[in-house]
């Protein structure tokens, strides 16, 4: 073989040689490079993990407790509103939270119990609540001042003393200014917020503000900003309206849809002591809120039949998170009316599902059942009822 064949060859085997350990590193460089890929897409799949949370709320009208109601609930030398509410109880205590308008201060019976129309209840009403599976309470209405400051303080501190979350009426400023989130065991944070119309023309006692919450958009407007701060759903319960009127005026509409535009996720009325219809209302930001105008009374002495039905409302709220954005939605609202019957000597005072009522009872029962589920769904066509 010749010195230049030689050299070729040579030169040949060198570069072969190279060439293939070069491809061996590229090799493992694409190895690398796909792993590290995969890697991060495995990280990049963990942050943004849905995590989805869900909670039922409850919610019933005005415990509104006139003479003949307390009466009946006398048992020596205390109250027993327990039986007047042992029908409902399994509805009340199945949602995660429940909520009631605490119509009267219950300011117990060592102050004089009183009715209309200067309210003062015993304590065992909030008792009663309590025993039922009542969480929250609301206690801003036109009745918060009737029987002064005095009332108030008693009410609240027995409050405190059963654990149990109010709002609306505070002891004082530090404490209206606590925001009222009820945390609850599946991880969604849920604010309370509670406002009247007015006190039925009792001043409120100056530099006292925080022993009634009055409606004013303001203030309403900050509270709401706070509460998205530190929960995750916003409840605004709502004295306002015309007693025994069954469709909302256009204060109460244009109300809610302040409260909408703000980001509230459920709106609660109260005072018309009558059912009106529910709705979704959207706000500005194309958020929709649940808002049932008026839950009506859900114990008292009023005589009417419409200010004898009430109801217990109740939707889901679900939080879904992915990576760092949440999303809270109120969904499947489900209604079950209720009716107050009592004897006619003012006895046995008992709330009853009205899908359970016979003709003994109440004339009539099944048409007008059917009417009410009407006149609630009217606005909500997918609203539906509780029947078993």
């Amino acid at each position: 073989m010749k010195w230049g064949e030689s050299a070729c060859l040579i030169l040949y085997l060198f570069i072969s040689i190279l060439l293939a350990a070069c491809g061996s590193e590229i090799e493992e460089m694409n190895s690398s490079k796909e792993s590290i890929s995969l890697k991060q897409v495995s990280i990049q799949m963990k942050d943004h993990k849905i995590i989805e949370q869900e909670i039922t709320l409850s919610a019933i009208g005005d415990i509104l407790i006139h003479s003949p109601v307390y009466n009946d609930a006398k048992v020596e030398d205390s109250y027993n509103f327990l039986p007047m509410m042992e029908d409902v109880k399994t509805y009340l205590s199945s949602a995660t939270v429940t909520i009631a308008n605490q119509e009267t201060m219950i300011g117990g019976a060592s102050l004089g119990l009183s009715a209309y129309p200067s309210f003062n209840s015993p304590h065992e009403v909030g008792d009663a609540l309590k025993n039922t599976g009542i969480d929250v309470v609301t206690l801003a209405n036109n009745h918060t001042l009737d029987r002064g400051e005095t009332a108030i303080q008693s009410a609240i501190s027995h409050w405190e003393t059963i654990d149990m979350m109010y709002t609306g009426a505070f002891k004082d400023k530090h404490d209206r200014d606590t925001l009222r989130i009820y945390e609850t065991d599946e991880g969604i944070a849920v604010a309370f917020l509670s406002y009247t119309y007015g006190t039925n023309g009792i001043p409120v006692p100056e530099g006292k503000d925080h022993l009634v919450n009055v409606i004013d958009k303001k203030r309403i407007a900050e509270e709401i900003s706070m509460a998205k701060e530190q929960a995750d759903a916003i409840v605004l319960s709502l004295h306002f309206g015309n007693e025994y009127e069954r469709m909302p005026n256009e204060k109460q509409k244009e109300i809610v849809q302040f409260a909408a535009d703000q980001g509230v996720h459920a709106v609660l009325g109260h005072h018309p002591h009558v059912l009106q219809p529910t709705e979704w209302v959207t706000g500005e930001d194309g958020n929709n809120t649940f808002v049932a105008y008026s839950l009506g009374n859900f114990l008292s002495n009023q005589q009417d039949l419409y200010q004898r039905i009430g109801g217990i409302v109740t939707f889901s709220i679900k939080k879904t998170l992915s990576g760092t954005d949440e999303l809270i939605e109120v969904h499947s609202p489900k209604f079950m009316p209720t009716y107050v019957n009592f004897r006619s000597d003012w006895s046995e005072y008992k709330v009853l599902p009205m899908y359970t009522l016979t003709n003994s009872e109440l004339a009539e029962a099944e048409k007008h059942y059917s009417e009410i589920k009407n006149h609630l769904s009217q606005w909500m066509p997918e609203l539906e009822f509780v029947e078993k």
